[in-house]
């Protein structure tokens, strides 16, 4: 059979499962991410049923998707919400990175793999999936929740610290100087800071010259300067995540609403292309070794993922309710976590690492989900445990009830 119609096939194959699988979840009231990465293991490396010919276009597109749910998430945002956030949550970020990259360092310690796999892994523990919570957060309808511009914020500060990071990692691992290793961190922070000032400073042009009035210019211009920008922040060593949200957030009025209406079943198609990708290039045969680890480092890194977002939420004010929300959504790792990894095994620092990475992020991303829905419901029931019933507590008061009623919990939305 000819080349391109083993590649229709396959990826026909491919868009109609996920449609499958997400009705599926819809009836189960379920986020269907987690049907995803198992769909992409069933046709992965080891996996029932390999694919072939679409596998590149699989690769590209989960890529886009990536770049997709974080353009989505800016355009809920100004360039002011951006940076007043950044200014007040630089603490959580600070707590952010202490909870979460010391247990995947101290792990590589633990087991011998030496102080170059400890700052590895030490990345792939702190690294909070920005696709994974993006989907989440639209799946759930959070996005105006009082607690997610805290979750962004955290996600933000995160993306940011990748663009430190990575040039550091990537000079450990091939040893390069000192010298070779500050130029390149350098150069990655300057065109951070270039594309934030850019979308802080001259976001109404930069509207302006996107805005139209007929919707196939403007999504053709938007997605195009979107990947533009995403493209040109990677090729710098800077995350194509992080210039894929500033283009978000340096659009806004009646261009953000019109782009995200456009934009929007773009991002679906992707982002769940980007999920099975994820699942595709994890081989099922090499996580039993590694499972006892790396199961036991993600209870660890739940706790302190919540720990992490309970702590930032009250912080900021938010409600009881709300704080668990933000802690449960940070749980899922992802594509940055096997970002790092993937550059540990290229460079053959410790044959374990990988495996252990990509069993630990897919517990995660399957458990994030998850998380993020129930974290909420079940701290507040076991706070509720021991707590007398409303009428008996009135009762030993002797008060009546009109008196005593306290203020509803906000629903958190803020409108």
């Amino acid at each position: 059979m000819h080349s391109s119609a083993i590649f229709l096939i396959e990826f026909g194959a491919i868009i109609l499962g996920l449609g499958l699988l997400g009705r599926l979840a819809g009836r189960l009231q379920f986020s269907p991410i987690p049907l995803y990465l198992l769909a992409g293991l069933a046709f992965g490396e080891g996996g029932l049923l390999p694919l072939g010919a679409s596998e590149e276009f699989v690769a590209i597109g989960a890529e886009i998707g990536v770049v997709l749910l974080l353009l989505m998430l800016g355009l809920e945002y100004t360039a002011s919400d951006l940076v007043s956030n950044l200014k007040t949550q630089y603490p959580a970020g600070l707590v952010d990175m202490t909870l979460n990259a010391l247990p995947g360092a101290a792990l590589a310690l633990l087991m011998g793999w030496g102080p170059v796999a400890a700052v590895v892994l030490a990345g792939v523990t702190w690294i909070s999936s920005s696709g994974v919570i993006a989907k989440v957060l639209g799946d759930l309808g959070r996005l105006g929740n009082r607690e997610t511009p805290v979750i962004l914020s955290i996600l933000v500060l995160e993306d940011l610290a990748m663009a430190v990071y990575l040039p550091i990692i990537t000079a450990l691992l091939a040893g390069v100087s000192l010298a070779a290793g500050s130029v390149t961190l350098a150069i990655a922070l300057g065109v951070a800071g270039l594309v934030l000032f850019v979308a802080v400073r001259y976001g109404r042009v930069i509207s302006r010259f996107v805005s139209s009035d007929d919707p196939e210019k403007l999504l053709l211009v938007v997605l195009g300067l979107t990947l533009l920008v995403a493209g040109i922040a990677q090729q710098l060593q800077v995350s194509a995540a992080v210039g894929a949200f500033l283009v978000g957030i340096a659009l806004s009025g009646e261009v953000a609403e019109g782009a995200h209406n456009l934009l929007a079943p773009l991002r679906d198609l992707f982002a769940a292309v980007f999920f099975v990708f994820f699942g595709l290039h994890t081989d099922p045969q090499s996580i039993p070794p590694v499972i006892l680890p790396a199961l036991g480092l993600a209870v660890v890194t739940v706790l302190t993922k919540i720990a992490t977002g309970w702590w930032a939420a009250r912080r900021a004010g938010i409600s009881a309710k709300g704080r668990w929300r933000a802690g449960g959504t940070l749980v899922a790792r992802g594509e940055f976590s096997i970002v790092i990894a993937g550059l540990a095994v290229t460079a053959g620092i410790e044959p374990q690492l990988g495996p252990l990475a990509t069993a630990y992020v897919l517990v995660l991303v399957v458990l994030g989900p998850l998380t993020a829905r129930y974290t909420e419901p079940i701290a507040m029931r076991l706070a509720g445990r021991g707590t007398p019933p409303p009428d008996s507590l009135l009762a030993q008061r002797g008060t009546p009830a009109a008196e005593t009623l306290e203020p509803m919990e906000d629903s958190g939305r803020d409108r």
